[in-house]
């Protein structure tokens, strides 16, 4: 009776800890879903609520045949989505690889950006994520842009 209980155990264990991957990996999905969402709703209170305290942004740039590592400002970026704007800010992502370890996660994203139904720009983006208490959060968020060669 010992070792059904034990093996019983061990059964629920394995079975639970073999979901949390599944639903951590939607979980960090669905904060930088709501991200983007924000975006294109110019709902700044939405995007600020993905943000994780001293979020940080980069953006690499090739400026006359030169890279450089460009910080943004993440306040001036939401002040930015919920100023009214002629064109909705249309950022269309995939999910290529997500990662998690413990309160930590690094989520890769290729990206067409849009303003309205008009192509911009595109890259990747490079998203890391901590988990809080309140839930996942962006810490970082770096990209790259370009005009061509997407994905």
């Amino acid at each position: 009776m010992k070792h059904f209980l034990l093996f019983g155990l061990l059964v629920s264990a394995t079975s639970a800890s073999a979901q949390t991957p599944a639903a951590e990996t939607e979980a960090v999905k669905k904060t930088i879903q709501t991200f983007f969402e924000g975006m294109r709703n110019g709902d700044s209170t939405v995007v600020r609520s993905t943000f994780a305290p001293g979020a940080v942004f980069h953006t690499i740039a090739n400026r006359n045949g030169t890279t450089q590592l460009l910080p943004e400002n993440p306040s001036e970026f939401v002040k930015a989505v919920g100023k009214p704007h002629k064109e909705v800010w249309d950022e269309r992502i995939t999910f290529d690889k997500v990662l998690i370890d413990a309160n930590l996660a690094s989520v890769w994203t290729p990206y067409e950006f849009y303003l309205g139904n008009t192509f911009s720009h595109c890259g990747y983006n490079s998203f890391q994520l901590v988990k809080l208490a309140s839930g996942w959060k962006i810490a970082h968020v770096i990209d790259t842009r370009r005009k061509d060669k997407c994905k």
